[in-house]
C-alpha cells in the first residue's frame, strides 16, 4: 500500500505540533495551579497565537461580523482571545487541581431552580453551551454538585493530540462520548435514562440548519432540540464565565427553551450564547470557523437544485 506524500507531511506535522505543545506542558506544571495558567495564557495569546496564524483568524471573524469595530479593540480581542484559549487547555489539563476548584463554584441564573429539580425528579436535561469561557467548567462543577452528566466530544484531528487529551476531559468527569455513531448511542441511553447530557452549539455542521449567530448565516446542528422533543427532555443554555482574576469562574444557567420547533429551539441557543459573548467578547473562541460564506453558498446551491429536482 503506497502512503501519500500529503499524509506523511500532515502526520509529521500533528507530531511536531503534539511535541511543542507537551514541552510547554511540561514547563508549566513545574509551577503553582495560578502561575501555572497564567503562564500558558501569556504563551498562546504572544507566541502560539500569532504564529499558528490565530491571531489572523479571530481578526477576519470580527470583520465579517462587526466590521466597524474599532482597530485598538480588534487587536485587544486578538489577545484576549487567545489568552482564554490558552488559560482554558492548561486548566482541563491540570486534572485535581482543576476539580478541585470547580466545588467552589456558584451557579446563578433564572434557570438554576429548574436545574436542580431536573436532577432530583430524574428528568432528562440537555445542557447547551458553546466554545465560550471555559466549557468544561459547567461539567466539572455539576459534577462536583452530584449531577449525572454525560458529554458529547468532537475528538481532535491531531491524533497524538488527542490521546492525552481525551484523558485529560475524562479526569473532569465520566460518562464522555466521542462524536460518532457509536458514541451518540451511548449517550442517547444515558438521556434516555433520565441522565443530563451536554452539547456544543457553535460548531459549523453542513448537514444543520442555516440559522443566524451574530447576524450571518451559521450551519447549526439541530441534535440538541431534535432529542428534547423526542425524549421530552429540558433544554437549558449554560455557560462557565471566567471572572476578573482570571482564575475563577460561575455558572450561569439559563431559563429551559420552550420546545417549538428543532429550528426556532436552536436559534434561541444561538441567540443565547450572542448575548453572553456580547458581555464577554474575549470569552468565545473566536478562532474556528464557525461562519464559512462560501461553503454556506455552495450548500445553498446544492439544495436549491436538490429542490428543483424534486
Amino acid at each position: 500500500m503506497k502512503i501519500k506524500r500529503a499524509d506523511l507531511e500532515g502526520s509529521l506535522k500533528h507530531y511536531l505540533q503534539n511535541l511543542a505543545i507537551r514541552a510547554v506542558f511540561r514547563m508549566a506544571f513545574l509551577l503553582p495551579y495560578g502561575p501555572r495558567v497564567r503562564t500558558v495564557g501569556w504563551i498562546t495569546s504572544r507566541i502560539i497565537g500569532p504564529l499558528a496564524g490565530y491571531n489572523a483568524r479571530v481578526a477576519a471573524n470580527l470583520n465579517y461580523v462587526m466590521p466597524d469595530l474599532p482597530p485598538r479593540e480588534v487587536k485587544r480581542l486578538m489577545r484576549g482571545v487567545t489568552d482564554n484559549a490558552g488559560r482554558t487547555l492548561m486548566e482541563i489539563y491540570s486534572g485535581d487541581a482543576f476539580v478541585e476548584r470547580m466545588k467552589s463554584v456558584t451557579f446563578e441564573g433564572a434557570g438554576v431552580e429548574a436545574l436542580y429539580a431536573a436532577r432530583d425528579t430524574r428528568t432528562p436535561v440537555i445542557l447547551v453551551t458553546g466554545h465560550f469561557g471555559n466549557y468544561d467548567v459547567p461539567r466539572g462543577a455539576l459534577n462536583a454538585q452530584g449531577f449525572n452528566l454525560g458529554a458529547l466530544y468532537n475528538p481532535m484531528r491531531n491524533p497524538f493530540f488527542n490521546t492525552h487529551y481525551e484523558q485529560a476531559i475524562g479526569a473532569i468527569g465520566q460518562p464522555i462520548f466521542p462524536r460518532g455513531r457509536r458514541g451518540f448511542a451511548r449517550l442517547l441511553r444515558h438521556l434516555s435514562g433520565g441522565g443530563m447530557i451536554g452539547f456544543l452549539v457553535d460548531v459549523f455542521n453542513g448537514g444543520g440548519a442555516k440559522l443566524s449567530y451574530f447576524g450571518k448565516p451559521a450551519m447549526t446542528a439541530l441534535s440538541a432540540a431534535e432529542l428534547a422533543l423526542k425524549y421530552n427532555a429540558l433544554v437549558i443554555p449554560i455557560y462557565g464565565i471566567r471572572q476578573e482574576d482570571g482564575l475563577s469562574f460561575k455558572v450561569q444557567v439559563e431559563p429551559p427553551i420552550a420546545h417549538t420547533t428543532p429550528e426556532e429551539m436552536t436559534q434561541a441557543l444561538n441567540d443565547s450564547l450572542e448575548a453572553v459573548t456580547r458581555q464577554h467578547m474575549e470569552q468565545w473562541f473566536w478562532i474556528h470557523r464557525r461562519w464559512k460564506p462560501e461553503k454556506v453558498a455552495r450548500i445553498d446551491a446544492k439544495r436549491a437544485k436538490k429542490a428543483n429536482l424534486s
